[in-house]
């Protein structure tokens, strides 16, 4: 699963069911990347996902962007490489969400990939925020 966010304010990474969900989802050697304008949101409000980074740390990258990438807003998971949900600017919950399609997920996988080019290391296992 990639995701990019830029600080995963509205993801609820910490909340007790996500983490059941992503435990189960990584339990099944699933893969998980993130990458995030800031760490700041999860480090202060998500102690939940910093577990889950220690416990799976074989299985998550997180990543920050460089500074050139900063103006990007939208929002987006895609997952399998056949579904996606999107949202067109992180602040706002209006989006779309296509499943089961892999032609709807190739540019924003491409996409991805050129924004996970351009980042630096993010969260570690470790990382505590103050």
């Amino acid at each position: 699963m990639r995701l990019f966010d830029p600080d995963y304010s509205l993801w609820e990474l910490g909340s007790t069911q996500m983490d059941g969900l992503l435990r189960h989802f990584l339990s099944h050697h699933g893969k998980l990347e993130l990458v995030a304008h800031t760490n700041a949101e999860l480090e202060r409000h998500a102690p939940r996902f910093l577990r889950l980074l220690t416990d799976y740390s074989h299985a998550i990258e997180c990543r920050l962007t460089a500074p050139s990438l900063k103006q990007l807003t939208d929002s987006f998971c895609v997952a399998d490489g056949r579904h996606i949900v999107r949202r067109f600017h992180s602040d706002h919950l209006r989006g779309e969400a296509v499943y089961d399609s892999e032609p709807d997920t190739q540019v924003p996988l491409e996409r991805y990939a050129a924004i996970w080019a351009e980042t630096i290391p993010g969260l570690r296992a470790g990382t505590t925020g103050l």
